[in-house]
Order: C-alpha cells, then structure tokens, then sequence
C-alpha cells in the first residue's frame, strides 16, 4: 500500500491552510472605523528651532545710537554677521511644528549700524505699539532710527 497520495493531500492541505490567512491580506475588506487604529497612530516628530527667537519686546527696547554691544546683549549673537556687509546684522529664525508642518514660522529681523552705532532696524519682526504684543505679519519694513533720541548716559 502506498502513501504517496495520502501524503500529497496532507501536504495539499497544509498548503492552503497557510495561504489563506496570506491571501485574506490582500483582499479588499473595509475596517470600520471603529476599530480602524492604524490610521490614528502618528509617529512623533519633535519641534524643529532654528536661529535667533527675536520677539517684539526686544525690538522695542532698541534705541538709535546704541552700540554693537548692546545690540548682542538685547537680541543675542545674529545669525549672519556677513564679511561684505560689516554694517549689517542678519537675524534669521524658523519654527516648524513636528505634527503641524503646516504652521511653520519663518522671522526675520536685520539690523544696520553706521560708525558702530544703531541706525535702523528691517525685517519682518517690528516694535509693539502702546504696549501691545501682535502676532508677526508676513510683511518687510524698514524703521530709520535717526528721529529716536539716544539714551542718555549721564544718569
């Protein structure tokens, strides 16, 4: 008596019992969402901080005529100090949310000195006026700072 049908089967059997949970893989079935977890899960993607964080606050405690010192200690060391512009400083900030890609930030804040003193301040990141703290605008501006009186350092 032979087995070699017998065997065939077996092994015939085992076969579609492996491909079947294969198989049902590929099919089409609909996961309610309800129990649809996969598409929940993010993977955390961490805040990404580059440059000088320059706030409104410290742009208005700018003066004209203050010096490069001063300057670095109110808004920290620029970005780019450029070797062709020595009379300019680049502030350069960028912000972007790990899970909120599309709510990146990008502030700009240059600075311009004559004779190492403050003249005027451009960019994107501008003093509050009367007080009050405003959201950043995606706008340029230039102030000249030759109308504000220096401080005076005979107090």
């Amino acid at each position: 008596m032979s087995f070699a049908p017998l065997v065939r089967l077996v092994t015939a059997r085992r076969a579609c019992v492996a491909l079947v949970p294969l198989i049902a893989g590929c099919s089409s079935f609909e996961v309610p969402d309800s129990l649809d977890v996969v598409s929940k899960l993010n993977p955390y993607r961490i805040d990404i901080r580059q440059g000088n964080l320059v706030t409104q606050e410290m742009v208005g405690q700018l003066k004209a005529g203050m010096s490069r010192e001063q300057v670095r200690f109110l808004l920290g060391t620029p970005m780019l100090a450029d070797v062709f512009h020595p009379d300019r400083w680049d502030y350069v900030y960028f912000f972007k949310p790990g899970n909120k890609p599309e709510d990146t930030q990008q502030r700009r804040l240059i600075v311009y000195f004559e004779d190492d003193k403050l003249v005027s301040v451009g960019g994107d990141v501008v003093a509050a006026e009367d007080g009050e703290i405003q959201p950043p605008e995606q706008r340029t501006r230039t102030l000249d700072l030759s109308e504000v009186a220096a401080p005076d350092k005979a107090k």
